[in-house]
């Protein structure tokens, strides 16, 4: 059998009630240390666990309900308990897939949460250079797109050292399947990619090309080109932004 097969007798063999040939099976898949059954196993032992630590109901000792019995004039059958066993057992099991569905909630709402979270560290890394631009020393500011009607408009910072950051405004939403792509102008020679960006829904973006920047570097551009870019502009700029270094 394999390992699909046997999953839903994980928690049977867990608390030790799995019947051959799943036994076996399982006991087979263990022993060459299957790590599909070895986990599987171990998430059914654990819920085997925890509900283990919640008290349930004691069984009467065969004294005391022989005693019982007597006193009613009634003789003790070795069926008589099986009805509330397997209901009792019954119930075990409902509580133990409810709560193995749990854990595999909180578990996967867990996943979830850690990769929110790495999302987020990334962005805050991302803005932390930005500023790090924004706010050096070193940092020169060029403005673009004024004094003409419907430009796209903004900043371009430079700092040789640390790489280039763009803001601008009023960039018409790109069609389907098309991106923006910053280029690096040298004052001779072909442009040089600087990274692909969206403009939001407000016409706004923000990009940063991160890294030492050429000495011999001469405008900023920025077309529009197939999403996964270009190795050369295959488009008009929309702007050029002169830098000068």
């Amino acid at each position: 059998m394999n390992c699909n097969e046997l999953r839903e007798s994980y928690e049977l063999y867990a608390i030790g009630l799995a019947e051959d040939p799943e036994r076996s099976e399982i006991r087979a898949h263990l022993n060459r240390e299957c790590e599909v059954c070895m986990q599987g196993i171990k998430q059914a032992r654990e819920v085997a666990t925890l509900l283990s630590s919640s008290a349930g109901p004691s069984e009467p000792s065969p004294r005391l309900r022989r005693r019982i019995l007597a006193s009613v004039g009634m003789e003790e059958k070795r069926f008589g308990w099986t009805p509330w066993l397997a209901a009792a057992l019954a119930m075990s099991m409902f509580t133990v897939m409810y709560f193995y569905g749990r854990i595999n909630d909180i578990k996967n709402e867990l996943a979830r949460a850690q990769e929110r979270m790495g999302r987020q560290q990334v962005e805050l890394a991302h803005l932390n250079e930005v500023f790090a631009v924004l706010n050096g020393v070193d940092t020169k500011v060029v403005t673009f797109g004024e004094g003409q009607k419907e430009p796209p408009k903004g900043r371009v910072f430079v700092n040789k050292s640390m790489g280039v950051v763009l803001i601008a405004n009023n960039l018409p939403k790109p069609p389907e399947g098309k991106a923006y792509e910053m280029w690096i102008i040298p004052k001779v020679g072909k442009p040089k990619p600087a990274g692909m960006f969206m403009s939001d829904n407000n016409g706004s973006a923000m990009h940063m090309m991160q890294g030492a920047v050429d000495s011999d570097a001469n405008l900023v551009a920025v077309t529009l080109e197939p999403a996964a870019g270009s190795a050369e502009p295959t488009s008009t700029p929309l702007f050029a932004a002169p830098i000068g270094l």
